[in-house]
């Protein structure tokens, strides 16, 4: 099941971000009211657009689940793919914790002193902090137990992926369990689905260049004089950092296809990644670059939907660079064992993030309590996530196209 993006997109779309970026800076700096209502008026197009791309999401996974899943004769190879893939999975969050510790603890320790416990919290940070304290899981346990819908149907139309990628996928072995003529019907009902969304996604992704303008060009208004003192300062580490988790993805993709090739194939991906803060946006563009590295629809059917919900390698990132941050905004000491803690934790529990944009928030501030950092800071990062949050999704769907490599390199 492939997703077709027209010919020479992703150079179209790159130009529109930019423009987007360059004009937005312009607008921020001449403090014109007038522009900058203008560009807020566009933005409604853009939302349209990653609705839009949004509402494919559902049908294309589980179309991906059934036809990788249910169709594939061999149950016990599939095991052996998913169990791989989980492999995977934790061996990139220990690279991405380890490479996020050797390039953040060196950028910090240059903080300027002279802001080091200086800067006043924002205005209602501690509101911010308080609403997502309310709505934070009370524990993993409540996590296990969410995993097997009472109702597939309403977890579809909550959007709760993990969910709904559990019935799927035992629905899928049930099917691949049977003989053919059983399989037949639902596979090829399914196969049909999964061509017609793909035409569907095409048509959406055709207007990507126009779109992320219009999604890009209010944000970069609003974000035009965020960049200054501490504020700048951590998202400059959180830019520098997930730069360097990502650039770990391309020698370990590229090994087939080549550094370049991966680079040419990811592009899309990270462009509509970076444009809509959402992986689960990304995903049908995932399935192209995927495609594009020879990768076989049966491992990206399966690989990728699952990435998109459990598989979060810019977790230690945010997590990490957010702590050293706090730690220093508020002046608090953050001991070698609270960093160690945050680090194995963003390892071992960012599974249960949402996928959405600011979801990792939810698992931070019981977490920022447990190693001394203030809960208030949580509020100081939602506050300017803005610029963190789009490299963190690049990250994300770099990593996932990059886990597709090389679970069906390791076949």
């Amino acid at each position: 099941m492939t997703v077709r993006l027209p010919g020479g997109d992703g150079s179209r779309v790159l130009l529109a971000l930019v423009a987007a970026m360059v004009l937005g800076v312009i607008i921020a700096g001449s403090g014109h009211a007038g522009a900058a209502r203008a560009a807020t008026a566009i933005q409604p197009v853009g939302v349209l657009w990653v609705n839009a791309i949004r509402m494919t999401v559902i049908p294309l996974v589980v179309s991906l689940l059934i036809t990788g899943i249910a169709a594939a004769a061999d149950v016990a190879s599939l095991g052996r793919l998913g169990a791989r893939t989980l492999g995977i999975f934790g061996a990139m969050l220990v690279g991405s914790a380890a490479v996020t510790l050797a390039v953040a603890l060196p950028l910090f320790a240059l903080f300027p002193t002279a802001l080091v416990g200086k800067v006043p919290l924002p205005p209602g940070a501690q509101e911010a902090a308080a609403e997502v304290a309310k709505a934070a899981p009370t524990g993993v346990m409540d996590f296990v137990m969410s995993l097997l819908p009472s109702n597939p149907v309403a977890a579809a139309a909550s959007g709760n992926m993990v969910s709904l990628i559990v019935f799927t996928g035992l629905l899928a072995l049930a099917l691949a369990r049977g003989t053919a003529e059983e399989r037949a019907p639902v596979v090829g009902f399914f196969t049909s689905l999964g061509s017609a969304m793909t035409r569907l996604v095409g048509w959406i992704v055709a207007l990507a260049p126009v779109a992320v303008f219009a999604l890009m060009l209010p944000l970069a208004v609003q974000a035009g004089g965020a960049l200054v003192g501490a504020v700048g300062f951590y998202v400059l580490a959180i830019a520098l950092t997930c730069l360097a988790v990502t650039a770990l993805c391309y020698p370990i993709a590229g090994r087939e296809a080549g550094v370049r090739g991966f680079a040419s194939a990811v592009l899309p991906t990270q462009l509509i990644g970076i444009s809509t803060s959402s992986s689960v946006a990304s995903l049908p563009a995932m399935v192209r670059s995927a495609d594009v590295l020879g990768v076989p629809s049966r491992v990206s059917g399966f690989v990728l939907p699952l990435a998109v919900s459990v598989f979060k390698p810019a977790a230690p990132v945010m997590w990490i660079v957010g702590a050293l941050f706090i730690s220093r905004f508020y002046g608090v000491d953050l001991t070698m064992g609270g960093l160690a803690t945050v680090a194995l934790a963003s390892v071992f529990v960012s599974f249960a993030a949402p996928g959405v944009p600011r979801g990792a928030f939810l698992l931070l501030t019981p977490l920022f309590e447990a190693v001394g950092l203030p809960a208030e800071g949580i509020g100081v990062l939602i506050a300017v996530d803005l610029i963190p949050d789009m490299c963190a999704t690049v990250v994300n769907v770099t990593g996932d196209v990059t886990a597709a490599a090389w679970a069906a390199r390791s076949r």
